[in-house]
């Protein structure tokens, strides 16, 4: 009764609140959560989950790396989940595994989730996917009702096709919100968010034509990586659309020390004015090697990144480059995943496109008039 008479309302209203039922406004549901905090109260979320049969946690499957685009998606995905009342179940994969996503689904299924997140940016059957992400887009309007058993078995399924090489989805009875990949999953509803970077690429892409630049090389990350194909894609596209020649793509491992690689072999090359990084790591590396060279930045290459990491505005020069909004897609993202979880009824809500924004700063120039190298 205390945290009803600290907020003003009845005890009703207060299960209500705490059995996340309709037909309670907002400014009440802040009073009796605000009043709760204040008394220290902590819902039983066992005893909510038997009786609403919802655990009010969703599960996440991620690669286990420390790289910075998913382990800053990471985050904006755990602090979207805490900010959507929900508690956060997290499974890492092991680059390499094949059957991974399928066992760390089957491991977040046996713990009870009410919806999956799955952002795994590899594909580990080690070729491009054929599939239109526009078809992913849409929510799959197949309605699934499995017991615990189905979905253990469903998993194991998962696993031994993929550990055979199969290319059979696996199917689960949750929904799930597949982030920046195609969907290895069937499930009562299967959302998608965080397409975009091909749109990015092509931003990047044509900064340097606009530029004046005759073409733009790639130094592309390793094409394993759904992300890696996006951006190549998108430079392409960039350049064919603008009638601009398509040089051999250089690809690296998204290290810097890959970047110095690339690098070494560009400054080589007489004709290269303007290269795309498929990210700030290897622009850096690229930077440091053309500088070894004898080679100005942006005065003889331009160099363009991806990801706008926090120290891409204070090396030299100050790397122009593509921010990723990881927060924006995981709010959004959540927001729609959450909704079909507490309306599997209603219509999915619509997604929408990231933004292709461009950081301009001291990396990119006019091409020159002539190449002036250092003897």
């Amino acid at each position: 009764m205390d945290v009803a008479r600290l907020a003003g309302v009845s005890q009703k209203t207060v299960s209500r609140v705490f059995n996340d039922e309709q037909y309670v406004s907002a400014e009440v549901r802040r009073r009796v959560l605000e009043a709760a905090e204040e008394l220290g109260y902590r819902r039983n979320n066992a005893a909510r989950a038997l009786a609403s049969g919802r655990t009010r946690a969703i599960g996440v499957v991620t690669l286990g790396t420390a790289l910075y685009g998913p382990a800053s998606l990471l985050m904006g995905v755990e602090r979207a989940v805490r900010d959507n009342g929900y508690a956060l179940r997290v499974v890492n994969t092991v680059e390499g595994d094949p059957a991974g996503v399928a066992g760390a689904v089957g491991s977040l299924l046996d713990q009870g989730v009410d919806g999956i997140v799955i952002s795994e940016p590899i594909d580990e059957r080690g070729r491009a996917d054929t599939q239109d992400p526009q078809d992913t887009q849409a929510t799959q309007d197949t309605q699934a009702t499995q017991s615990r058993r189905d979905r253990q078995d469903a998993a194991d399924e998962g696993r031994r096709r993929q550990e055979a090489g199969g290319s059979t989805r696996l199917r689960v009875d949750v929904p799930v919100l597949v982030l920046s990949a195609p969907s290895p999953v069937v499930a009562p509803s299967v959302l998608t968010a965080g397409h975009g970077a091909d749109r990015m690429a092509r931003v990047a892409t044509e900064h340097l034509l606009r530029l004046g630049h005759v073409t733009v090389h790639h130094l592309a990350g390793p094409q394993r990586w759904y992300a890696a194909r996006d951006r190549l894609e998108g430079w392409r596209t960039a350049l064919m659309t603008h009638g601009a020649s398509v040089p051999p793509v250089i690809e690296g491992d998204w290290s810097a020390a890959s970047g110095y690689a690339a690098g070494r072999a560009l400054a080589a090359d007489g004709d290269v004015t303007a290269v795309f990084a498929a990210n700030d790591d290897m622009a850096i590396g690229l930077i440091r090697a053309l500088t070894e060279a004898g080679l100005r930045v942006p005065q003889d290459v331009s160099v363009v990144g991806f990801d706008d990491i926090p120290v891409a505005a204070f090396v030299t020069p100050p790397l122009t480059t593509v921010p990723q909004p990881f927060d924006a897609v995981a709010q959004e993202g959540l927001r729609r995943l959450v909704h079909v979880i507490e309306n599997p009824e209603a219509p999915p809500l619509p997604a929408s496109d990231p933004p292709a924004d461009l950081v301009v700063r001291a990396s990119t120039a006019a091409p020159p008039v002539r190449r002036n190298r250092a003897r």
